[in-house]
């Protein structure tokens, strides 16, 4: 299988926008252990590459557009960005930056899906792909959205995701799973009656830990804040934190 269809369709890429990238490139390294190595050529704006074992695991850059927030971006792999545009805006999303080169790495489009949720796609050329397969990598990439039923049919059209509900007790929202060919790719559920108002649907990430609690006072001693504390659900442990610039991420350990 070559490096794109590997990907087509499933979580390729994640990165971080920054109000100060180089503060959040110190807090990352010193949880997950990262080397994180900034490009020197200017077209990338400052963009840096984090790295475990010498391979790519995720990107942290500055914000390309100053009102934006501190946010991780999730990325969908794709064979032809420019033909998935055109299926974003028939399955009622928005196109939010058009399909674009970056540098030689491969093309990109930003999207947004009609829940409010912004995402990413990827089409690989130089790079392919991230590592995923050790702890400090990426995860899960769960979608907490306003109108599920919006989103659901958007990512089937899209994607070619099917999904799997599972009811998750008394006063919680069912979860979602996004499925590729019978596999878990992504999780989703409609957001918390809690979550204040303003807050807009997000897809959030999760990465890969050896022990959620010792990661999640690490962070905290790190100037994060904590959202959800280290509990339990069926397929292992998670907590769920906002890091020193707002960007809300997630710590997982599967069983």
């Amino acid at each position: 299988m070559d490096a794109v269809a590997a990907v087509v369709n499933k979580p390729a890429w994640v990165d971080l926008s920054s109000s100060d990238p180089g503060a959040s490139r110190e807090f990352y390294s010193k949880l997950f252990g990262w080397q994180v190595e900034v490009n020197p050529d200017p077209q990338y704006g400052g963009y840096a590459l984090a790295k475990i074992g010498g391979k790519d695991v995720a990107g942290i850059g500055p914000k390309m557009m100053p009102e934006a927030p501190t946010a991780w971006m999730i990325y969908i792999g794709t064979s032809d960005a420019d033909a998935l545009a055109a299926k974003v805006l028939a399955a009622g999303g928005k196109i939010i930056a058009p399909t674009m080169d970056v540098g030689d790495q491969g093309r990109m489009t930003v999207l947004q899906d009609p829940s409010g949720a912004f995402i990413s796609a990827w089409q690989p050329k130089a790079m392919p792909g991230f590592r995923t397969d050790v702890p400090g990598s990426f995860g899960w990439a769960e979608l907490n959205a306003r109108g599920l039923e919006k989103a659901a049919p958007f990512y089937a059209a899209v994607f070619g995701w099917a999904s799997k509900r599972s009811e998750m007790g008394e006063g919680q929202p069912p979860y979602t799973e996004f499925l590729l060919g019978g596999d878990s790719i992504a999780g989703a559920m409609e957001m918390n009656p809690m979550v204040p108002a303003q807050v807009p649907s997000y897809w959030m990430v999760y990465f890969n830990v050896s022990d959620v609690d010792a990661s999640f006072r690490k962070a905290i001693e790190a100037g994060a804040t904590e959202i959800l504390a280290p509990q339990d659900f069926s397929g292992g442990r998670f907590a769920i934190l906002s890091d020193p610039q707002g960007a809300t991420f997630g710590l997982l350990k599967t069983t």
